[in-house]
């Protein structure tokens, strides 16, 4: 058996979405990013022509979620540095960064989640997918400086770059 051309499970991947029933589409979205107003809106975009049009299509439903949505996508987050994250499908190897860091480091973090929670109301949301436990420990730290409204949009963006790598994944390709 030979391997599949680039690109080519992604293509299998994408027919396969666009072919689930709603409701079963619907699901596996909302495995992704718990937003339910994100999750309805790509499965009305169905069928999608390409994988590109479909990481399209989530960037403007994330650009367009209310705080409320962007709140709602914020539940199915965990902590960054939270050990029970290791567990979960998709931020257990998002934060396999974090895995690894040393006992000073995981406590720095919780301070740092728990300063940036009381600051703004709701969990720290970053891209964790490669990065290490100082370096988001850096990155939270230095967003501690923003105010809310400025906080919001970073997590707009944050959101729409994790969205697409789960995206990606889903459908059995890469990001």
């Amino acid at each position: 058996m030979t391997a599949a051309p680039p690109g080519q499970d992604a293509l299998r991947g994408l027919a396969e979405f666009n072919g689930r029933p709603a409701d079963a589409a619907r699901r596996a979205l909302l495995d992704c990013c718990s937003a339910a107003r994100w999750a309805d809106d790509l499965v009305a975009g169905r069928p999608y022509r390409s994988a590109a049009s479909l990481l399209r299509r989530s960037d403007r439903a994330v650009a367009a979620l209310p705080q409320a949505g962007l709140a709602a996508a914020l539940d199915g987050h965990p902590r960054i540095g939270d050990r029970a994250a290791a567990g979960r499908r998709w931020s257990g190897p998002e934060q396999a960064g974090v895995a690894a860091a040393d006992p000073a480091a995981l406590r720095a973090l919780a301070d740092g989640n728990q300063a940036y929670e009381q600051r703004f109301g709701h969990i720290y949301l970053v891209c964790a997918a490669g990065r290490t436990a100082a370096e988001l420990l850096a990155v939270l730290r230095a967003r501690l400086a923003n105010d809310p409204a400025t906080e919001w949009e970073v997590v707009r963006c944050e959101l729409q770059k994790i969205n697409r790598i789960r995206l990606a994944a889903l459908l059995g390709g890469s990001a």
